[in-house]
């Protein structure tokens, strides 16, 4: 294998200045990204064309010479796989059909390996056309982020439909999580033996659960992915992206054995570092910060880099780019990066 600087790092390497790559990179920011996606059709249309797919992804590659390129797809392919109705209304996001108490043993797990095989086919094209050196990120929904929209049937501010329905509904919930963490790993081991190096789940909703639900919910089935990964995969590589988690952040590395924790730009870097002791962190850049660029930009990816230098680190944003981000702030984050 070529120097894949971010699977050294999550070996527990310390490597400076830091492998970078940034998340939702292959997005609305750029400008030959919003001509292949009209190219496509339709989001969707996107993600299971693996030709647009494997263009899109490799687009801020070839621009920026990002560290890792990760899949393009959508957390919600999985609930996709399922028949559960779901489309992209511009201006709303995704759309589901709300499921029911009595429609999650009838759903169909064994639908996902044919709806699916478009991105898997994604994944080894990406290998094939990606520079040696480059890492390949795969990824899936945690378990519980994916429950919420499959609940309320689209996104809300808080996740308080799907909370209550594991409130009042806590047998269901675990088999719905059971399902989706199952659906998952099986999705993980493929996308890996496609070529991907490692992979990371999105939990983007971890941060509205209190401490017990979080047990539950967060950290159980993201356990049980992991865990399945790696009887198939024994030497797989996880990243585990918790946002909101804060403090809980320990635990959830600790339990749930994944590589490396996201950080989102909430998370103190002096907490940071004590994670970092335990292994490789990820992050944690305000994506704002990458907007206002100038001395915003500057003074907050120093104090990242100051801070975690010492240890192992992928450098990245606290969560997504944004649509709003220059495409020269990005340069110059690079340019600081990689000046050290």
């Amino acid at each position: 294998m070529a120097d894949r600087k971010l699977v050294r790092v999550l070996n527990g390497e310390t490597v400076f200045p830091p492998p970078t790559w940034l998340m939702r990179q292959a997005g609305r920011y750029l400008p030959e990204y919003r001509a292949t996606r009209e190219q496509a059709g339709g989001f969707l249309d996107l993600c299971y064309n693996p030709d647009l797919a494997t263009e899109v992804t490799l687009q801020p590659i070839r621009r920026f010479g990002f560290d890792a390129a990760i899949l393009f797809s959508d957390i919600l392919v999985i609930p996709d796989a399922l028949d559960r109705g779901l489309t992209f209304v511009k201006g709303e996001g995704p759309q589901l059909t709300p499921i029911r108490v009595d429609e999650i043993d009838r759903l169909e797990p064994n639908r996902a390996e044919t709806h699916l095989a478009p991105v898997i086919a994604t994944v080894g094209r990406l290998r094939d056309a990606l520079p040696d050196e480059t890492t390949l990120i795969g990824f899936c929904g945690a378990p519980w982020t994916v429950a919420t929209y499959m609940i309320a049937g689209h996104g809300t501010p808080d996740q308080a439909p799907a909370r209550l329905f594991g409130y009042r509904h806590p047998e269901a919930m675990e088999r719905l999580l059971a399902i989706l963490a199952e659906m998952s790993a099986d999705y993980l081991i493929r996308q890996l033996q496609a070529g991907a190096d490692c992979v990371q789940i999105f939990d983007s909703w971890a941060g509205v659960l209190d401490e017990a639900s979080f047990e539950a919910y967060a950290i159980g089935p993201v356990k049980r992915i992991v865990d399945r990964v790696r009887a198939a995969i024994p030497d797989a590589k996880i990243i585990g992206f918790a946002k909101g988690a804060g403090p809980l952040l320990k635990t959830y590395r600790e339990k749930t054995g994944v590589d490396a924790v996201g950080l989102d730009w909430q998370v103190p870097l002096s907490f940071a570092k004590e994670l970092q002791a335990q292994g490789a962190v990820q992050g944690n850049l305000d994506p704002l910060r990458l907007i206002a660029g100038g001395k915003a930009l500057d003074e907050g990816v120093e104090r990242i880099l100051e801070t975690l230098k010492d240890g192992p680190h992928i450098f990245n944003l606290g969560h997504g780019i944004t649509p709003e981000a220059p495409i020269e702030h990005v340069e110059a984050l690079l340019k600081r990066i990689r000046g050290l």
